[in-house]
């Protein structure tokens, strides 16, 4: 369970990461409400699953979906650079995140 919750909280860091984007410096409401609230609700979640994940683990792994999620977003619906060095950096941090969810007991 907290697996699954700590994905939850990874992918709530992507919306409030992408949100930081559409909040424009916290002057639009919306935006901004749906950012800080995805701030806190995936914060909680990690926290929570830091009840029985290692830390070192667990803020890996929420950084890391946070990370490549919002690099994909930002590929999608931004249009950010897909260049290939970008592509493969990014695979190389999914191979990490499994790298470290196959080696957590």
């Amino acid at each position: 369970m907290a697996w699954f919750v700590l994905v939850i909280a990874g992918l709530l860091e992507v919306v409030w990461a992408v949100g930081l984007k559409y909040t424009h410096g916290f002057t639009r409401l919306w935006p901004s409400v749906i950012t800080v609230v995805a701030m806190i609700v995936s914060v909680a979640l990690l926290s929570w699953s830091m009840k029985t994940l290692p830390t070192g683990t667990a803020y890996a792994v929420w950084t890391g979906i946070g990370a490549v999620g919002a690099a994909t977003t930002g590929i999608i619906l931004l249009g950010e650079s897909a260049s290939l060095a970008r592509i493969a950096s990014l695979a190389l941090i999914v191979i990490g995140i499994i790298g470290l969810k196959l080696s957590t007991h």
